[in-house]
């Protein structure tokens, strides 16, 4: 049962994983799979996480995580892991949802980033700061 499970929840969130796999294959990312995640690196997407609206070190979808270098992976592992069981709770609705949320936040004048109830379940779990608390 518990195999059936785990395949469920890779199917589930899988429209994302094959897109973060196609990204990751177009930009030229590194690959190493880790405790059944694909992690992605390289150059070319550390610019691109660099670039962001909110500037990421790391970011998920579905279980792809891209980090802009293998020791930004290391670092964010915890907080990414957090994000790649909510797409395997939340599958193809995840995005919509996470979106939705940051721009209510983002409405009200608040923060759309930090105040995010999914950032909010990921950050709980990290070992390091937000960026902008250092």
């Amino acid at each position: 049962m518990q195999r059936f499970i785990r395949f469920a929840a890779y199917l589930w969130a899988s429209p994302y994983t094959l897109t973060g796999i196609t990204i990751g294959l177009l930009l030229g990312g590194r690959f190493q799979r880790i405790e059944g995640v694909i992690e992605i690196s390289g150059p070319r997407i550390g610019d691109v996480l660099h670039r962001m609206y909110v500037p990421a070190m790391a970011l998920t979808f579905g279980h792809v995580v891209f980090g802009q270098t293998t020791a930004a992976l290391d670092i964010t592992r915890a907080h990414e892991r957090v994000h790649v069981r909510q797409y395997e709770r939340w599958g193809p609705a995840f995005v919509p949802m996470y979106l939705l949320f940051f721009s209510f936040l983002y409405l009200k004048g608040r923060d759309g980033y930090r105040e995010n109830p999914f950032e909010i379940e990921a950050y709980a779990v990290d070992d390091f700061q937000t960026p902008d608390s250092d």
